[in-house]
């Protein structure tokens, strides 16, 4: 037989059964036993709570032969029929891919008669909330009057998508995330079933990664018993959840909160480079920074599964770093937490996170401003320094003279120059010395073999160095280097400034070319400038002009006039562009 995954193996086949859903079980038990069952039941919640084992054991219940407590034996005809899914009064539709009026109408039409078998006839409709407009309204009256013989569970992971109309016409019942003591408890008595070895701490990474689903704990366990032949230690679940360890994070917040910004960069950079996910570095840096507040607050709230993965750093830190700091911090990092959805460059945004939190310990807070306005009145009876009071007094009158001049200069009636601060930032200084060399020698071929292996010398660099360079684009190329733009120079500056950078790019270049080539930088919106002046200043022969990868650097000199072209020229022109139509006089 072939290996089955462990969430098919282990699926809940009772009620005694499933995992962190007690209220639910308990009301559906009873209403069994009691025989108050209703027509139709809404089964709402996350992915991997129980929601489709609770209908298939609810149908199971319902037209089993020996029932005990409310419990289906699973033994009996219909109760196996059920669970290998041959039962053809149970009917288990996916509404993702049934999700039109025909199948809701052919459901209608059915439901009118008997079950062959069973005693009542059940339809298992998941994904419910995919269904259309048209198909809600086919399924609405048959839920307001169904046959006697007929019970719906309706199951959905977005209950907003569904019409009021339908829920009211339901039991509605919302499946909660299972806790992480939950999720681990069950995980270690799967292993001791099978005779498996295991670390308590590996089962808690695997119930924090699970996210409160037991379907995503099992698959996750599956993966870590192949990772790690049969043995599920912390390292090989970290491993395969991609969860950086309590000792890097504490490490990392340390660092952020003392103001060394190269130390937080570093633990951050090799973090990244054991294959860690930003995303989810992220949203493991969330949680230890609130498990620091709970445990300053309230130790004893902290789930036991947590508490297993800290280390014994983490009670110094939360006395160490105060609230106010983590609070802020948190609202940092999940500001960025959104933006990194939105980009192809995480490593970047957690660069420029780093910098912020190692600067936030020097910015004035709210709490900082409000101790400084109660200062006056603590210290009122403490002698003031008349030398001090003396110059700001002074200051003072300065200020308030020069305010008094400018409020009488002459203004004038049309201000066309409103925006001086856009100058304030100056622009990075051409290295013409370095440029003009490498334009000298400059082709076309030289620059489209460089693009061609340009990712792979980036794919060398790692961390937040091929991060940074991934928004760089190489503008000129020749056997004596290249010319790389970038479109802020700010990562100039960044990118002069890293000796070790520049060596692995040359490096690169090397290995890739096969040529000593050396790496210039320009910014994006001063290119077309040092194009133009290089050309006017060392005065090109026809036909020796550099290939720059810019289209104007290929134009003829401006005293020259382009020659006429026909029509039909023209028109080819504008269907496949300039640079893929060529022109040949015969």
């Amino acid at each position: 037989m072939s290996y089955q995954a462990l969430y098919r193996v282990w699926r809940p086949q009772t009620f005694g059964d499933v995992v962190g859903q007690g209220a639910i079980t308990q009301t559906l038990k009873n209403a069994v036993s009691s025989q108050q069952t209703s027509h139709a039941y809404l089964f709402t919640g996350p992915r991997g709570t129980g929601k489709t084992s609770v209908a298939k054991i609810l149908a199971k219940a319902l037209n089993c032969l020996n029932l005990v407590d409310g419990e289906p034996d699973n033994t009996c005809v219909i109760c196996q029929a059920i669970n290998n899914g041959s039962q053809p009064d149970v009917i288990e539709i996916d509404a993702a891919s049934n999700n039109g009026v025909d199948e809701i109408r052919d459901i209608r039409d059915k439901a009118k008669y008997a079950p062959t078998e069973a005693r009542v006839k059940v339809y298992i409709i998941d994904e419910v909330h995919m269904l259309s407009t048209g198909a809600f309204n086919a399924l609405l009256k048959t839920l307001e009057e169904p046959p006697a013989h007929v019970v719906f569970i309706l199951a959905t992971t977005e209950p907003n998508k569904i019409p009021a109309t339908i829920i009211s016409r339901t039991q509605r019942f919302d499946f909660r995330r299972i806790t992480s003591g939950d999720i681990e408890e069950h995980l270690r008595y799967i292993l001791d079933d099978k005779g498996i070895t295991y670390d308590d701490k590996a089962l808690a990474v695997v119930a924090r990664a699970a996210d409160g689903g037991m379907r995503d704990a099992l698959s996750i366990l599956d993966q870590v018993l192949s990772f790690g032949n049969d043995h599920v230690t912390e390292e090989s679940a970290r491993a395969v959840t991609g969860s950086a360890t309590t000792s890097d994070m504490g490490k990392y917040l340390q660092a952020c909160f003392s103001g060394d910004a190269a130390a937080a960069m570093t633990t951050v950079d090799s973090i990244l480079g054991a294959g860690r996910d930003s995303a989810r570095l992220l949203e493991d840096l969330i949680s230890y920074a609130r498990d620091l507040l709970v445990y300053q607050s309230a130790p004893k709230l902290i789930d036991a599964a947590d508490m297993a993965l800290l280390d014994e750093h983490f009670a110094d830190l939360a006395k160490e770093i105060p609230a106010q700091w983590l609070f802020v911090a948190i609202d940092m990092m999940n500001t960025t937490g959104q933006q990194l959805r939105a980009t192809n460059q995480p490593d970047l945004y957690l660069q420029v996170l780093t910098v912020r939190l190692s600067q936030l310990q020097n910015a004035p807070t709210a709490a900082s401003q409000q101790s400084a306005a109660a200062t006056p009145t603590a210290n009122a009876a403490a002698p003031a320094d008349t030398g001090a009071v003396s110059r700001l007094e002074d200051e003072v009158k300065r200020l308030t003279g020069l305010v008094r001049d400018m409020q009488q200069a002459p203004v004038s009636a049309a201000p066309t120059k409103a925006t001086p601060r856009k100058t304030v930032r100056h622009s990075v200084k051409v290295n013409t010395g370095a440029i003009y060399p490498v334009l000298q020698t400059a082709s076309r071929a030289d620059l489209n073999a460089l693009k061609d292996v340009w990712p792979d010398v980036l794919d060398r660099l790692a961390g937040m160095r091929k991060g940074m360079m991934q928004i760089s684009e190489p503008v000129a190329a020749s056997d004596a280097g290249v010319i790389v733009s970038f479109d802020n120079d700010f990562y100039i500056e960044r990118v002069n400034s890293d000796t070790e950078l520049l060596k692995e790019l040359t490096a690169g270049l090397k290995a890739m070319t096969g040529k000593d080539m050396r790496v210039v930088l320009v910014e994006q919106k001063q290119w077309p400038t040092i194009r133009q002046n290089f050309i006017k200043e060392v005065g090109f022969k026809h036909g020796d002009k550099p290939a720059t990868g810019d289209k104007q650097a290929q134009a003829p000199e401006p005293e020259q006039k382009q020659p006429e072209t026909a029509p039909e020229v023209d028109k080819l022109t504008d269907l496949f562009g300039k640079d893929n139509v060529t022109v040949k006089d015969d």
